[in-house]
């Protein structure tokens, strides 16, 4: 065989190597020529006639191969069958509009409103000034948020105004069963419904898209 077209040449190898010597040098040439395509598929072409040769004397009884090569096929792993048991997923309006926040995604919005809840509350008893003035603040930081998930401006504003509206019914009808222990805290209704308003807020801005 001519060394021009003698497969073991161009690895660099002895007509006599072993196969897993044959691998190691096939892989270091593959990684050591990354860039080169036409030497990449050299390479390659010099490995597969070695194996076609290594093959053809097997079948001659001239050397023994091993096994990984006769039977490749062997080394293949078997997949694990699929569970027949059906995975329960949610259902698909549920997947669109619910998100997966990072840490920060929560905590930054989740600053904001812990301000304007303390503002809330520790501001000259519950003025309406006061906290006219925060939830307008907490609007926009809910729209923010929102828009800048989706650039969806529009639904922002919705499922923000369906925040505000539920958090203002919800926390003046739990402050209304409430009214002795909110008093006790030193919280009027109408804070207490506003800060109820930016937990609502907060969720939505944090957990909706």
């Amino acid at each position: 065989m001519s060394d021009d077209h003698n497969p073991y040449e161009k690895l660099g190898l002895s007509e006599d190597a072993s196969f897993d010597e044959i691998q190691d040098v096939r892989n270091h040439l593959l990684e050591q020529h990354s860039g080169d395509a036409k030497r990449l598929e050299a390479i390659e072409a010099a490995y597969d006639a070695i194996l076609m040769e290594r093959l053809k004397m097997r079948q001659e009884g001239k050397i023994k191969v091993p096994e990984r090569i006769r039977f490749p096929e062997r080394l293949v792993p078997l997949l694990p069958k699929e569970s027949q048991t059906p995975r329960q997923q949610s259902p698909a309006w549920l997947q669109r509009i619910l998100d997966k926040p990072t840490l920060t995604d929560t905590l930054l919005p989740g600053a904001w409103y812990v301000g304007l809840s303390a503002i809330s509350v520790f501001y000259p008893a519950g003025s309406d000034q006061v906290l006219q003035l925060t939830l307008v603040l907490g609007v926009c930081i809910s729209i923010y948020f929102l828009n800048r998930k989706e650039k969806k401006f529009a639904r922002a504003v919705l499922l923000t105004l369906v925040g505000l509206t539920t958090g203002l019914l919800a926390g003046g009808l739990v402050a209304t069963w409430l009214i002795p222990q909110v008093q006790i805290m030193n919280v009027t209704a109408n804070q207490f419904s506003t800060i109820v308003t930016f937990v609502l807020l907060w969720l939505i801005s944090s957990f909706l898209r």
